[in-house]
């Protein structure tokens, strides 16, 4: 499968939100032909480099599908888009605007999983950091009762170093990512 790339300083999550504000042609012509096409383009974590110019990324990262955008009041065109699936970069070229397209294997989704009786208390701090984020997870879809859901909105939203987040998107065991996720809490409180 083949997607425009989007490297970013940030790393997405399946269910998670993304909002961007674009204004390189080469990105706003990835959102026009998104958007048109309505097909998804990939996030990929920043290893060397800046979103601006060229960057090298991590080869894993995720699908994301534009949900909302509009025009800023700076002539800026802003993106709200959420992230689907995770995937991992297999090769890439980059055409003559500038835009990188890859060819990505997408991975089997994590399996639902019942959020365990001792990480319950993490879902409800997370109910009232989420309300507190306000318009940004106002309108994801919640699922408190389930891990993955759970760990990726925490390692989201957590000031941790990048490179940590990335190796949370890089698992693929949720209550492996929750007891992360329990021991960072731990070591700050």
């Amino acid at each position: 499968m083949q997607v425009p790339l989007f490297p970013l300083s940030t790393v997405l999550f399946p269910g998670g939100p993304l909002p961007l504000r674009i204004f390189e042609p080469r990105y706003l012509d990835l959102i026009s032909s998104c958007l048109r096409n309505e097909s998804s383009f990939g996030v990929l974590l920043i290893r060397e480099g800046g979103e601006t110019g060229s960057a090298t990324t991590y080869s894993m990262g995720t699908l994301a599908r534009i949900t909302d955008w509009y025009q800023g009041s700076d002539g800026l065109l802003g993106v709200t888009a959420v992230g689907e699936r995770r995937f991992r970069l297999t090769s890439s070229h980059q055409q003559a605007n500038g835009l990188s397209i890859g060819e990505v294997e997408v991975l089997p989704d994590e399996p639902t999983m019942p959020l365990p009786d001792e990480y319950r208390v993490m879902a409800e701090i997370l109910a009232g950091v989420l309300d507190d984020l306000g318009r940004l997870y106002e309108s994801l879809e919640s699922h408190y009762d389930d891990a993955g859901w759970v760990s990726a909105r925490f390692v989201e939203i957590l000031p941790i170093a990048l490179e940590k987040k990335q190796q949370c998107l890089e698992k693929g065991d949720p209550v492996e990512r929750l007891q992360i996720v329990r021991d960072l809490l731990n070591k700050d409180m």
